[in-house]
């Protein structure tokens, strides 16, 4: 039985689902939480901040260029902000392949060489590409190497489907394993009556709003600086938000397994709070 917490990051393509990863991520170390976050999308992006843009090699390159049997450690886990360790899984070559391989390649090759046997690992996040819940790239959740499940959305209404099928899958999983759903985490996009939205989806997903990030732009320019918002302004609004968000996330002890919406169920939610509207000026 593992003794940190293994936890998966899903959301719709494009909702910051990564960089919130690494800005709680940034909060839990600052809290002085030993880290590892494995990066789960081909474009390899999952750990920029943390690392300060360094590029690194990514697990699936590596293999292809040295073969399993010859990989070390040190050449595939990074050490970035406050000590987190940074692992990038990668993907094939365009064209070639399927990329939820590198997900599989990835954790067979880090259990292999020992790397979650760290004595003061407490947290091991898996920031997974958009809402793909299918093959490779529901391993983490298929295979028991997350446990807990958080779900990046706003009050879009595409994050909103995105967030419905990721409960589907979870939902799945959990019939057979021990996988839960930890909670919503809103990356806010300034949308009518957001938040009063996202509470009232999360709580018929059976789960809960387990925070609502405010938008705020210097997230946009700590990232042009490759930095998360609590490296780049310690002293910020926004950098005290994600230490609140770290705060939620090692609070929280209330996991679930979710009771996904019907098509029909969701856009009655959606109606409800006026995201389907016309407004006026379009009349």
């Amino acid at each position: 039985m593992a003794k940190y917490r293994q936890i998966a990051i899903y959301g719709k393509g494009g909702i910051g689902k990564s960089t919130t990863t690494q800005n709680l991520t940034a909060g839990l170390a600052e809290r002085g939480k030993k880290v590892m976050v494995v990066g789960c999308d081909p474009k390899a992006d999952s750990t920029r901040l943390l690392l300060g843009g360094l590029a690194q090699k990514t697990v699936l390159d590596t293999v292809r260029a040295q073969g399993e049997d010859d990989i070390e450690l040190e050449t595939i886990v990074k050490t970035g902000y406050k000590g987190t360790l940074c692992v990038e899984s990668g993907g094939p070559e365009p064209g070639v392949g399927c990329a939820g391989r590198g997900i599989i390649t990835s954790i067979s090759t880090l259990e292999n060489l020992g790397a979650y046997e760290e004595e003061d690992l407490d947290f091991v996040f898996y920031d997974v590409l958009g809402d793909v819940v299918c093959g490779g790239f529901a391993m983490p959740i298929r295979e028991g190497k997350a446990k807990e499940i958080y779900i990046v959305a706003s009050g879009e209404m595409m994050a909103l489907y995105a967030a419905n099928n990721i409960a589907k899958g979870i939902a799945r999983y959990a019939q057979s394993g021990e996988v839960r759903l930890g909670g919503i985490i809103c990356n806010s996009r300034n949308v009518d009556n957001e938040k009063a939205l996202l509470t009232a989806f999360a709580k018929e997903l059976n789960t809960k709003l387990i925070y609502f990030i405010p938008r705020n732009n210097i997230v946009q320019h700590a990232e042009i600086r490759k930095q998360t918002v609590i490296e780049f302004k310690p002293d910020a609004p926004q950098a005290e938000e994600y230490r609140q968000l770290a705060d939620a996330i090692i609070n929280n002890t209330d996991f679930t397994i979710p009771t996904p919406m019907t098509q029909e169920r969701l856009e009655e939610i959606l109606f409800e709070f006026g995201l389907m509207d016309i407004p006026e000026y379009v009349i």
